[in-house]
């Protein structure tokens, strides 16, 4: 893709955003765009938002667990870019009718970092080592493609289909449980509607974590101290709206609950 398409493509993801109006798939309008035209088209729209004041507080992986690849038919994990306004905390009401389009929820572990972690060449034993405390999240996807009829390119463009997340308020060291064998409830309006385990998410979450600091290197890109990392889903992703609420619940971690406005 030419710059002014990386630029006019990125405009118009963040226009989509704010008007909350879906937008045809990239990958039609743009049909030879490559994943590195994807990322760059996602921080094009960065660019918008970052001067409109928000600021990037973290980092998330997407597309981690196989009930999630199946679902949208994405057979490989991504990344997008948290800012401030997207965080709520565990307990608040989340409006989604007023900033989401199209929301689905989704269920995972979120790292926050304590040290900077610089690929290529991290470890397992690196990324537990930069990590200050692991604690139960909910991260709300959107999508600003219309019916979320995403390829891989779509959803990296589009921030890893980010919308809002929460962060629950129990927090524990990642070397005092087993990542990949913690298990997961989900309800939802007070029914179990799935369940899980860390090791859906590429084996384990700190696993997703390694692949991220590894793909980050390569575009130069650090995961820096104090920022929070979201690791991917461990459950199937849900659709969600307003007058929902949610619970979920990890072993060994703690629990998180939100009610969507």
């Amino acid at each position: 893709m030419k710059n002014n398409e990386i630029e006019n493509a990125g405009k118009e993801l963040y226009r989509s955003m704010v008007e909350r109006k879906t937008i045809e798939p990239l990958s039609k309008t743009y049909p030879d765009m490559s994943i590195e035209d994807a990322y760059r088209v996602s921080l094009s729209m960065l660019d918008q938002r970052l001067l409109d004041g928000t600021s990037i507080i973290g980092k998330k992986i997407g597309v981690t667990s196989k009930s999630v690849q199946t679902m949208l038919g994405v057979y490989q994990p991504d990344f997008g870019y948290l800012t401030n306004d997207m965080a709520f905390n565990s307990g608040e009401e989340m409006p989604i009718k007023d900033k989401l389009i199209q929301p689905r929820a989704e269920g995972e572990i979120a790292f926050l970092l304590k040290k900077d972690i610089t690929g290529p060449g991290v470890t397992v034993a690196d990324v537990l080592g930069a990590t200050e405390c692991v604690m139960p999240c909910f991260e709300i996807v959107d999508s600003r493609i219309e019916n979320w009829e995403i390829t891989i390119y779509d959803t990296i463009a589009d921030n890893a289909s980010c919308g809002l997340f929460m962060l629950g308020d129990n927090v524990i060291s990642p070397r005092k449980i087993d990542l990949a064998t913690c298990g997961i409830v989900m309800e939802k309006n007070g029914n179990i509607i799935s369940t899980g385990a860390g090791a859906a998410a590429l084996g384990s979450p700190v696993n997703c974590v390694v692949w991220l600091a590894n793909t980050l290197g390569k575009y130069g890109i650090s995961l820096k101290a104090g920022e929070i990392i979201l690791s991917g889903s461990l459950v199937p992703l849900e659709k969600v709206q307003s007058g929902d609420s949610m619970r979920l619940s990890i072993g060994g971690i703690g629990s998180a609950s939100v009610r969507f406005i």
